[in-house]
């Protein structure tokens, strides 16, 4: 981190009332979720039971 961003970051710890450890901390945490969260939606589709693909095939036009 470059003198000037850790020095932005400082202000922002300060304004928030916490240490910028704590405030670079925080911030690697919420990375963490973000990361956890957008790996989460982009997960497939899980395949549709038994019964639902039944009725998926019962609808479908005869060829």
């Amino acid at each position: 981190m470059s003198e000037g961003q850790r020095a932005y970051e400082a202000k922002r710890a300060a304004k928030a009332g916490v240490s910028l450890d704590k405030w670079l901390a925080m911030k690697a945490q919420d990375r963490d979720k973000l990361a956890a969260a957008a790996a989460k939606a982009a997960e497939p589709p899980k395949k549709a039971g038994f019964f639902a693909r039944l009725l998926e095939r019962a609808q479908r036009p005869i060829k």
